[in-house]
């Protein structure tokens, strides 16, 4: 039997559809919002395995903020009301016969990321549901990435729309841009055009950085800030080595049902 596996960015479809609740203290809308969207998603994604992935609430800026302590800095707390509701949330997802993983160390993105190449790996279909375009360093002929709020793909031809490097490259296309929504600040003087530019002449930050072909207008930018970009590279890279604690068969999709045990 093939597999596909979907994978919910659950903090990410939560938020979006909370944002636009009239009453934001009205959990109950949001359940049955995020709950709706999911049924909708099963519909057409028609997933052999599924799981929705979050953030624990408490999660700290974890080995990112380590590296670079600017990273995610100052970030508005969820709002208390969808903070108390997320058990609730889960609850009503597993009634839906969707498990969820809840992170500890790790951010939430890793743990999607590790799962999704797992399975990928086999040459196995996966699609990751998020409006978050990390994940797009993980395309491959397997792996796809549904924006399901735009009704879009996140492929090769949209990151070359929207950034002008390929899939593989987005790395250090942030580690030169950074990243502004989580204070990953990137190399100075070196925005999108520029970071295109050395992109497309280079494979990577590191071979832009040894050669003497590099244009003299970015070389003292880079010789300044080197250390900098490699930071900002190594932050904005997904880990995919997490130990998970479960295999596929804990997580396969059998409709809605109450008889299931949660993978936490």
């Amino acid at each position: 039997m093939s597999i596909h596996l979907v994978i919910i960015d659950a903090l990410n479809l939560i938020r979006r559809n909370h944002s636009v609740q009239p009453d934001p203290n009205d959990i109950a809308r949001t359940i049955d919002t995020t709950s709706k969207t999911l049924t909708r998603i099963i519909n057409e994604a028609q997933p052999t395995h599924m799981i929705a992935v979050f953030d624990h609430h408490l999660q700290d800026r974890g080995w990112r903020g380590d590296i670079l302590p600017s990273y995610k800095e100052g970030r508005k707390p969820m709002p208390e009301p969808l903070k108390n509701g997320l058990e609730a949330i889960q609850d009503a997802w597993w009634q839906l016969g969707i498990d969820s993983l809840l992170s500890s160390g790790d951010e939430a993105d890793d743990l999607v990321a590790t799962l999704a190449l797992k399975v990928a790996a086999h040459q196995e279909k996966v699609t990751i549901i998020s409006t978050d375009k990390g994940y797009c360093q993980l395309l491959s002929p397997t792996l796809q990435i549904r924006d399901y709020f735009q009704q879009r793909w996140l492929d090769a031809p949209f990151i070359e729309h929207e950034f002008g490097v390929k899939p593989e490259q987005l790395t250090d296309y942030w580690g030169l841009v950074g990243v502004s929504s989580s204070q990953v600040p990137g190399v100075p003087g070196i925005g999108p055009k520029a970071a295109k530019e050395i992109l497309t002449q280079f494979t990577d930050i590191e071979a832009a950085f040894a050669s003497d072909e590099l244009a003299s207008k970015y070389r003292k930018k880079l010789d300044e800030h080197i250390d900098m970009a490699r930071r900002c590279k190594q932050v904005a890279t997904l880990k995919t080595d997490i130990e998970l604690g479960f295999n596929l068969q804990d997580i396969r999709y059998t409709g809605p049902n109450e008889s299931q045990e949660s993978v936490q």
